[in-house]
């Protein structure tokens, strides 16, 4: 996931001169860069977004789609009700 790379080598080194212990150094660096693996760059995160808006957009056609045929439905309900009342009326 992550665009950029860490030099765990020249970070046991920097520890290394900054007082730490070998094993100390390796163990600090090791850490660090095992840590660095699991976060996303922000290209991870643009393509991502450019993924949810793309699902988004199908979800939106979906709905748009099922309301218009909501509509429809509603609106045959209605015709064939007023048929349906016409029709009594004029068997009065």
């Amino acid at each position: 996931m992550n665009g950029t790379t860490f030099d765990a080598l020249a970070a046991a080194k920097a520890l290394r001169e900054a007082g730490f212990e070998d094993r100390q150094a390796e163990g600090v660096a090791g850490v660090v860069r095992s840590g660095r693996d699991g976060l996303a760059t922000k290209a991870d995160i643009a393509m991502l977004r450019a993924e949810l808006d793309t699902g988004l957009a199908a979800v939106r056609a979906d709905l748009y789609r099922a309301l218009w045929i909501q509509t429809g439905t509603i609106a045959g309900i209605i015709v064939a009700a007023s048929g349906f009342v016409v029709a009594a009326v004029k068997l009065l």
